[in-house]
Parts: C-alpha cells; sequence; structure tokens
C-alpha cells in the first residue's frame, strides 16, 4: 500500500502545467513537494497565499509564512499574500483549476464528509465549504479505510456533509478511483494489491473495465 507521500506524489501528476491549485489541509500540503519538472504550478492556501512551495528543510522555517495548517512554508518567486476575504473571492470566483481535499468519508455519487465527527470538538466547517461549492475538479487524498478497517468509500456518507455531488477523483493509499453517477471507477491500484483487495476493502460500488493496472509513483 501507498504512504501519504506516495499518495501525495500519485496526485501530483493531475496537476496540468499553468494551473492554480487549492491544497487543503493533510495530505494534500505534501503535494507541492512533488510537482514534475517543467510544470509550472500555482498553489494556492485559503489563508491568503499564493505561489506555495515545498515544505522548508529543517533550520530554515519561518514561522510567519504558513499554510491552511498553520504548517510552516515556503514561496516561490513572485508569491504573494493577502486577506481571506480575496482569498475567498478566487474561490468562490472559480479562478482555482484543481482542489485537492483530505476526507473522513466519500459516497459513491461524490459526496463528502471531512468536517466533523459527532460528539468531537471542531472549530467549524472553514473553507472547505467554500471549495466544494466552487470548485468543478475535486480531487480527494485519503486512507481507504479507518483505524478501525472500516471503508471509507461508501455507499452513503455516515457523517455530517461538506458537499454533494462534488468529487471528480480519489486517490487512496490503495487505489485511484474516478467517481461517478454509477459508482466509483477502479483506474490503478497500489503495488502488492488486487482488485479483490480493493472491492473488500471498499463499500461503495466498485466498476472496473478490463485490467486493471498498478500503480506507477
Amino acid at each position: 500500500m501507498l504512504t501519504k507521500e506516495q499518495i501525495a506524489q500519485r496526485i501530483a501528476k493531475e496537476v496540468k502545467d499553468g494551473y492554480y491549485v487549492n491544497l487543503g489541509i493533510g495530505i494534500p500540503t505534501l503535494v507541492a513537494n512533488y510537482v514534475p519538472q517543467g510544470i509550472d504550478v500555482e498553489f494556492q492556501s485559503e489563508n491568503g497565499v499564493l505561489g506555495m512551495g515545498p515544505f522548508p528543510f529543517d533550520g530554515e522555517e519561518d514561522a510567519d509564512v504558513i499554510n491552511a495548517g498553520k504548517q510552516t512554508i515556503t514561496t516561490l518567486p513572485g508569491a504573494s499574500f493577502f486577506d481571506s476575504s480575496m482569498s475567498f473571492g478566487m474561490i468562490r470566483g472559480q479562478h482555482v483549476d484543481l482542489t485537492i481535499l483530505g476526507a473522513m468519508e466519500v459516497a459513491e455519487n461524490g459526496d463528502i464528509a471531512n468536517w466533523k465527527i459527532p460528539g468531537k470538538m471542531v472549530k467549524g466547517m472553514g473553507g472547505a465549504m467554500d471549495l466544494v461549492a466552487s470548485a468543478e475538479n475535486i480531487i480527494v487524498a485519503m486512507m481507504h479505510t479507518n483505524r478501525a478497517g472500516a471503508s471509507k468509500l461508501l455507499k452513503r456518507c455516515s457523517l455530517p456533509l461538506t458537499g454533494v455531488n462534488c468529487i471528480t477523483k480519489v486517490v487512496t493509499n490503495m487505489a485511484v478511483l474516478d467517481v461517478t453517477d454509477k459508482g466509483f471507477v477502479l483506474l490503478e491500484r497500489a503495488p502488492g494489491v488486487s482488485v479483490e483487495d480493493i472491492k473488500a476493502a471498499t463499500e461503495g460500488n466498485i466498476i472496473t473495465n478490463g485490467d486493471v493496472p498498478e500503480m506507477v509513483i
């Protein structure tokens, strides 16, 4: 199965030259470390940064330069800083080409739950609500199952929803899947993971179209 870093590496292959990309908290923040050479991408963070680079090396951190998850980051030449109203104006105005989010659950129809577990203290839904409502291309980076081994790719989400029918693709530690109106279409499988393993770990409907290739990281 893939590590969190390898999930980010695989998602980085979905980034196209000239894209403006929003990176959510968690695994998505790692994507900036793996942009292919020759690709010019502008990473945006909802706290008001455009032009994020890879994470800084130890000892080179600047505590004033952070992403939405309060992690220290680097910035690339030409980067800019602005207030939250402008940041969310970019998001709500659909000026972001790709959004990469983490999730607790994704349903086979594209619903996402990524902000609240009942009974647990939370600060609020945050920018995820705006991102899933405004973006047309949303990739979820997540583990395929939870700590108890239960599937996180479901027929219907059991947790409070962040967005409805909005996710286009999911990359997990086991597979790459497109989200369609018929269910999860299995595109690639992680090295050493079989189609049967993926089906057994997925509550939602899995569709395979012929042989499913092994992922290349």
